[in-house]
């Protein structure tokens, strides 16, 4: 039973991604990922320097500069705020969720492409993702294109002119999807024809994918700025090539490492909550996919590219969460598919198991949060913190189960109108359940974030001193580094005994750091005046030894101190 298509139902659903990506887009930024892209970007913009990226004013080649460029030029137009930090992530992921509604309408029907559509707006761990700092929406977005182009090439074999411009624009989204993230934007691309070319059992794949100018086009867009960041910095491509990508993979190094199951879990959250559908209807998904006349099978060819990136990255050495994003759009198409074919009652079956299970957590929830919320806190995190938070998980698992039960009872009518109205719900319980959870996760921010700090310490030295904190004070930060207390300062500050993801840069520059805590301390006594960020460990051993500091600002973990 295909679902009937209704323009103003897109029109009102693009609308709610949208309020819902903006109001989710004020929060203040947080440890360690936003506050580390963001305070890039700022710095960029801020210095007119759009070759070497630079993390509080050192040298840092870890990641490639597309997400920088967007975020500065973010910036320049709309100031350094929140918004502005989170706009690319945003726009990506709504690029994302639009480029899934139209390859499916490609490649199936209107209907099908809404559906997919959904399923991937569906996901709390992709819109979740849509409105966090990192650099991995802005590599599905590419790499999702190159797919997608190489997809649509693939089905108009038959049209030499349309299928050459399919392959070239996938040259070139693989070249932004390497200005992402690196060399991944490569092997996505290269997995992709060689799982083309298995599945078909048609080698003449790489007759097709136009290499010659299809390099021309990669390396127009690519290689401009590796070659300008090379002539800049004659340290780039050691430490880019061999350390972030070989020795990031193959080894554990960057303290990243997980267990082979690590993104089991993360993947069935993410697919919620259409958990059950997909397992559900795997094997059909398989063996009933549609073959072309040429041999080509899209819904295998999703599967197994998904597959591809599941294990890719299970096999690394290094592991965190958002890596396995860019599987999700392949597997909305063929989500899509299913949830446009399935009889509604069919899904109704399949959707009372998550109704039942949210009602269960949320009982869980509720003793939970009363018997071991002491258990949790401790001194740096403290149990008002866990309160604060409470109520708005529990919201939100209300809001999943009471959607969970509207769309079974939708479900169970049977006829279409209900189909697709369960399918709209269902979504929007989704988005609304994942906002409920990010406004709560709010309560973390004095954890996860120096802005409550800043904005106490420039409402102290306000009444203090006579204004906010003095941009030509230098600041420092000993024995730690937070993220985000550049970006809120609006300036850089200096190192004491830290290193960490800065230690090349340090090297390059040792100047703009201190190396040890003994040779900073007779620079902050001879000082007129200064700033310092210290975990209050360190600040008890400073004040032992009569270190001039006054307390400008402090949390559960560290102190924000004057030197006078």
């Amino acid at each position: 039973m295909a679902l009937p298509l209704s323009r103003w139902l897109l029109a009102l659903l693009a609308l709610v991604a949208i309020l819902v990506g903006v109001d989710n887009m004020e929060r203040p930024l947080a440890n360690p990922d936003e506050g580390r892209y963001s305070e890039i970007s700022r710095e960029m913009a801020a210095s007119g320097d759009w070759v070497t990226p630079r993390l509080n004013g050192i040298k840092y080649f870890e990641k490639p500069p597309l997400q920088y460029w967007g975020s500065a030029i973010s910036f320049k137009l709309f100031g350094a705020n929140e918004y502005s930090a989170r706009l690319y992530v945003a726009l990506a992921g709504l690029a994302t969720m639009a480029l899934v509604g139209f390859i499916g309408h490609r490649l199936w029907d209107w209907d099908m492409g809404l559906a997919a559509m959904l399923a991937l707006a569906c996901s709390p761990y992709f819109m979740g993702l849509g409105g966090i700092v990192t650099l991995d929406m802005g590599l599905t977005l590419w790499t999702t294109a190159t797919f997608f182009a190489f997809l649509a090439a693939e089905q108009a074999r038959e049209r030499p002119a349309t299928q050459r411009r399919w392959m070239l624009a996938a040259w070139a989204a693989m070249a932004l999807a390497v200005l992402s993230k690196g060399l991944v934007g490569i092997i996505f691309a290269g997995a992709a024809i060689f799982l083309a070319m298995l599945l078909a059992r048609d080698w003449r794949v790489i007759d097709r994918i136009r290499l010659l100018p299809g390099l021309a086009v990669f390396f127009a867009i690519a290689a401009p700025w590796f070659i300008a960041v090379s002539m800049a910095n004659e340290e780039f491509a050691q430490f880019f090539f061999i350390h972030e990508h070989f020795q990031r993979f193959l080894t554990t190094g960057h303290r990243r490492e997980g267990t082979w199951y690590y993104f089991v879990p993360l993947f069935a959250a993410g697919i919620l909550p259409w958990l059950l559908v997909w397992l559900w209807t795997l094997t059909r998904s398989w063996r009933s996919a549609p073959i072309a006349t040429n041999g080509f099978s899209w819904p295998r060819f999703c599967l197994v590219w998904a597959l591809f990136v599941f294990v890719f990255f299970s096999l690394s050495g290094s592991k965190l969460p958002s890596y396995i994003l860019p599987m999700f759009p392949a597997l909305a198409l063929v989500l899509g598919l299913q949830l446009n074919q399935l009889p509604a009652r069919t899904l109704a079956l399949l959707v009372l198991p998550l109704a039942l299970l949210s009602l269960v957590l949320l009982a869980a929830l509720g003793v939970l949060l009363g018997a071991y919320v002491p258990e949790l806190a401790d001194a740096n995190t403290p149990a008002d913190i866990f309160h604060a938070f409470g109520p708005w998980i529990v919201a939100a698992a209300a809001v999943m189960a009471a959607t969970a039960f509207a769309a079974f009872l939708l479900f169970r009518r049977d006829d279409g109108a209900a189909k697709s109205l369960a399918l709209v719900v269902m979504t929007l319980g989704s988005v609304a359940g994942m906002q409920l959870g990010f406004i709560g996760y709010d309560a973390f921010r004095a954890t996860r974030s120096a802005y409550d700090l800043v904005q106490d310490a420039q409402a102290l030295e306000a009444t203090h001193g006579g204004g906010p904190l003095d941009p030509s004070v230098p600041v420092f930060q000993v024995r730690t580094y937070d993220q985000t207390l550049p970006f809120y300062l609006g300036r850089t500050t200096t190192l004491v005994a830290y290193r960490d993801e800065m230690g090349l840069g340090l090297d390059i520059e040792p100047e703009r750091g201190f190396a040890t805590e003994a040779s900073w301390i007779p620079h902050w006594i001879a000082l007129p005046q200064g700033y310092a960020l210290i975990r209050l460990d360190d600040y008890a051993a400073l004040v032992a030894q009569s270190l001039p500091m006054r307390v400008v600002a402090r949390d559960a973990r560290r102190v924000f101190v004057a030197r006078k």
